[in-house]
C-alpha cells in the first residue's frame, strides 16, 4: 500500500504532509457538461428560468465550491486559492460545457479544486432547472491540464 501516498503501509488513510515541498506556480483544468432538452437550453439562454440567471448562479457555485473542496473530500489541503474562472457555454443545442482554470502557489496541486468546480457547477444548473427537465445528464467530467510541481505537465490532446 505504501505506493498510495494517502495510506500508510498499514494501509491507514492519511493526508499527505507536502511540508517540504516547494512552494511553485500551479494551474489546473477541468471540464464537465450537462445534456438537457433544447427548450431547457433556450430558457436558460434567454433567461427565461425562474429561480434567475442560470449560468451566473453556477459560476458563483462552481468558485465557491472551488474554496470549499478541502472540506468536501477528505484528504485535499485546504489551499489559498490564487485564481478561478469558470466559462460555462452552449456548445450545441442541448449541451452545456463547463470550464474551470484554478491557479495557485502552493505546494500542492489544484487538480480536485478545478474537477469540483465543474461538478458543483453542472449540480447547480441540474437545481436551477429540473422542474423543467428532469432528463438532464451530467458528465463526462475531466481533468483537462495540470502543471506545476515535480510531475511537469499533463495535457489532454
Amino acid at each position: 500500500m505504501s505506493q498510495l501516498s494517502h495510506f500508510d503501509e498499514q494501509g491507514a488513510s492519511r493526508m499527505v504532509d507536502v511540508g517540504t515541498k516547494e512552494v511553485t506556480f500551479r494551474l489546473a483544468r477541468a471540464e464537465s457538461f450537462v445534456q438537457m432538452q433544447p427548450n431547457t437550453l433556450t430558457r436558460i439562454l434567454d433567461q427565461q428560468v425562474a429561480k434567475g440567471d442560470v449560468f451566473e448562479v453556477a459560476r458563483l457555485a462552481g468558485i465557491m465550491a472551488t474554496k470549499r473542496t478541502a472540506d468536501l473530500i477528505p484528504l485535499c489541503h485546504p489551499l489559498g486559492i490564487d485564481g478561478v474562472d469558470l466559462v460555462l457555454r452552449a456548445v450545441d443545442a442541448t449541451t452545456v460545457k463547463i470550464e474551470a482554470t484554478v491557479r495557485v502557489h502552493g505546494r500542492t496541486g489544484v487538480e480536485m479544486e478545478a474537477l469540483t468546480a465543474v461538478t458543483v457547477a453542472g449540480l447547480t444548473i441540474y437545481d436551477m432547472c429540473k422542474s423543467i427537465d428532469r432528463t438532464m445528464t451530467l458528465g463526462p467530467t475531466r481533468l483537462l491540464e495540470k502543471m506545476g510541481g515535480k510531475s511537469g505537465h499533463f495535457l489532454v490532446t
